[in-house]
């Protein structure tokens, strides 16, 4: 399997920018990680792979996106959180959603997730107060709700793609693209763009044809000399936790309820939600966690 891959484009001499992200390898990770079954997967895919394009987006290594999305379908919530490397996490509060396939035959991501609900996004870029940027749910299929968002809250007109295509081995292709048009795109360009998208199909199909990202900005654009501006942007699935952050967690508790796990239980166990790593805490790790409070 290739390795999860994000692009930035230009296309129509600067006019119009383009970010195709592979994420395949991410969402398949995701989905063993967290025991995910289909349509879960192609919803949660989906939300970490627009989640891994808007880190792509950011400046500095310190800026941390968040983002939320809560719907009234079984799902529930689904958590995602990158820096601009980008490095993404995240975890959904029911896994094992199973549902029936929608009208078209298809995995039915929207009746998962829900109808009505919002996106919430977080971004902490540097300044005083974060960025918050709430969006209501338009459909529940993640591009459709993204694109909604972006014209709310960001004040960008923007096209979004996003695809996961699932068989019985798991995760066959994942993938999405973010277009967005300068302010000197013209009409008729934008319209190219339009009708190059209706003719390209789906993004996960088109990853699973082997298309290369630089053929499906082409497809997705109409133009042939579509430029590259940055490449080798590398996203991965990982999480950041370890025994130290969550003593740090333990500490947050405080000495009279930790003493009283010490008395009552004699050992701590703390599991990770976004990678599902357990970690184990003795009486006398507990006993020195006691001491630094």
């Amino acid at each position: 399997m290739k390795n999860n891959q994000i692009i930035k484009f230009l296309a129509y001499n600067g006019k119009i920018s383009v970010i195709c992200a592979d994420t395949t390898q991410l969402v398949e990770k995701a989905r063993k990680t967290h025991d995910l079954s289909p349509v879960v997967t192609a919803a949660f895919g989906r939300m970490l792979t627009i989640t891994a394009i808007m880190g792509a987006e950011m400046k500095s290594v310190k800026d941390k996106l968040t983002i939320q999305i809560k719907g009234n379908g079984p799902i529930e919530m689904m958590v995602a959180t990158t820096n601009n490397f980008p490095r993404v996490k995240g975890y959904v509060v029911n896994p094992q959603v199973d549902m029936p396939l929608n009208e078209f035959g298809k995995l039915d991501v929207g009746g998962a997730v829900g109808y009505e609900g919002y996106i919430n996004v977080i971004k902490d870029i540097g300044l005083k107060d974060p960025y918050i940027g709430i969006s209501p749910l338009t459909s529940g299929e993640i591009a459709d709700d993204f694109a909604n968002y972006f014209v709310n809250s960001e004040q960008r007109n923007s096209a979004v793609a996003l695809g996961v295509l699932v068989d019985k081995n798991g995760v066959k292709s994942a993938g999405g693209y973010l277009i967005n048009p300068m302010p000197d795109a013209t009409e008729e360009e934008i319209s190219q763009v339009e009708q190059a998208i209706f003719k390209a199909g789906a993004m996960s199909k088109m990853l699973d044809e082997k298309l290369t990202l630089k053929e499906i900005a082409q497809k997705i654009t109409g133009d042939e000399k579509v430029e590259i501006i940055e490449e080798n942007i590398t996203p991965v699935f990982q999480c950041d936790c370890s025994k130290e952050h969550m003593a740090e967690g333990l500490m947050t508790i405080g000495k009279k309820e930790l003493q009283e796990i010490v008395e009552t239980d004699g050992k701590a166990e703390l599991v990770c939600h976004f990678c599902n790593t357990t970690y184990e805490f003795s009486k006398q790790e507990l006993e020195e966690i006691i001491t630094r409070i």
